[in-house]
């Protein structure tokens, strides 16, 4: 069973990091370009480029804000129905009278949800535990806090939601296969 939450969580992971820095990069890169554009492609020079990396890389936290939720969204569907190491999580109907075997996105907003609020508040007790543990002997206790280390925090905390995932909601439930 330890095998199962660990592959499904890095599976989760995996498509977590896939999309969300996919998607940040393109947004990015298509920001970039249409401020180019907008101050008339000036030539490309050595100063030109270094000034599109900096919008670039100026743009592309903020976006992976954004992509991130995205992703975090999208992720939990690939997670039902799929049999790895024996076990699969299957999510029922409302009423819990039968599987649903195509899970869809819509299938998945209540289920969101209450997994999204489970997963902040242990990223909360992550946070709390990190900056109590290693960092007290600093004055400014969230100077070292940024979205990367955010990113990090969620992708640590997926890992418990996982293990309590089919405790916490009626809906979902680990079965043999």
């Amino acid at each position: 069973m330890a095998k199962f939450y660990f592959f499904i969580w890095l599976r989760w992971v995996t498509r977590v990091v896939t999309c969300s820095v996919v998607l940040a990069s393109i947004f990015s890169a298509v920001i970039t370009f249409v401020l180019y554009a907008l101050k008339g492609f000036a030539p490309l020079s050595e100063e030109v480029f270094f000034a599109l990396e900096n919008i670039f890389y100026f743009w592309f936290p903020i976006v992976l804000s954004f992509t991130l939720l995205v992703a975090l969204f999208r992720s939990l569907k690939y997670i039902f129905s799929k049999c790895i190491n024996g076990y699969k999580f299957v999510l029922f109907e409302c009423n819990l009278s039968a599987e649903i075997l195509e899970v869809g996105y819509g299938d998945l907003v209540k289920v969101w949800r209450r997994w999204f609020v489970l997963l902040i508040w242990l990223v909360v007790v992550e946070i709390i535990l990190v900056s109590s543990l290693f960092f007290t002997f600093s004055s400014d206790v969230f100077q070292w806090f940024s979205i990367y280390w955010l990113f990090g925090f969620i992708l640590v905390g997926g890992y418990v939601g996982f293990l309590l995932l089919a405790t916490r909601f009626k809906r979902i439930k680990v079965r043999r296969c």
